[in-house]
């Protein structure tokens, strides 16, 4: 094939103990999934469907690492997220199924910058500069499934400076990973490569350059991201 352009680079997340990599396709977030977030940001947390948004995959950030802070926001917020790698696709993907479509899970931030989220809700616009940033989006190494299972409980903690600002369990998710997946498969068609991030605890809060965030999940990693003033 005749490129016009240089080919840009394809973004990819090491996986653990090997010198392989999963190449990210896709990147999709599920919003409001831990019922005592919902209720922070201001929802009812009954049992809705699940609603989606995105990051370009190029958002990802393998291993975090130091970071300049982001351009444009004075109110950088943390989410930590279980994240589901997925290394089969489908459409309309039964939810019994759903599971083995899964490559591995890592563990991912979902940083916001919250104040230009905050304009774009009050004027009814779209989040996307505020969600789909540069390096908006670290992620641990992955861990297969077929070594670790499917996490479905365990403690989900992010630390700043090491003071615990968010705190959880994987079995407060509304939604399972399982259901996650059979539900947007509806909408879209799903394919190796997609990551999904699952949801986050409450505790979402800012950071500011300097700070360092240490994300965790039991049996599935440990993230550390540190952030420079540019």
């Amino acid at each position: 094939m005749n490129f016009v352009i240089p080919q840009p680079s394809i973004a990819a997340i090491p996986v653990e103990g090997t010198d392989a990599v999963f190449p990210v396709r896709r990147i999709w977030c599920v919003g409001r999934n831990f019922a005592d977030h919902a209720r922070e940001m201001g929802h009812d947390p009954d049992r809705e469907p699940p609603f989606f948004f995105s990051k370009p995959s190029d958002a990802v950030v393998p291993n975090g690492g130091d970071l300049p802070f982001p351009v444009q926001t004075q109110d950088l917020h943390h989410e930590v997220e279980l994240v589901v790698a997925l290394g089969k696709g489908g459409t309309d993907i039964n939810e019994a199924d759903a599971l083995s479509h899964v490559f591995g899970y890592g563990v991912g931030i979902d940083m916001t910058r919250r104040d230009i989220q905050s304009v774009a809700k009050k004027m009814q616009r779209p989040w996307e500069l505020a969600k789909g940033f540069d390096q908006s989006c670290p992620v641990s190494a992955l861990k297969p499934a077929s070594e670790i299972g499917h996490p479905d409980a365990g403690p989900i903690w992010l630390k700043i400076n090491g003071e615990i600002r968010q705190e959880g369990d994987l079995n407060q998710q509304i939604w399972r990973v399982e259901e996650t997946i059979a539900y947007l498969s509806r909408f879209v068609t799903l394919e190796a490569g997609d990551i999904i991030l699952n949801g986050t605890p409450a505790g979402v809060g800012p950071c500011v350059a300097g700070d360092t965030l240490h994300a965790h999940i039991d049996g599935v990693g440990d993230l550390t991201v540190h952030y420079v003033a540019r």
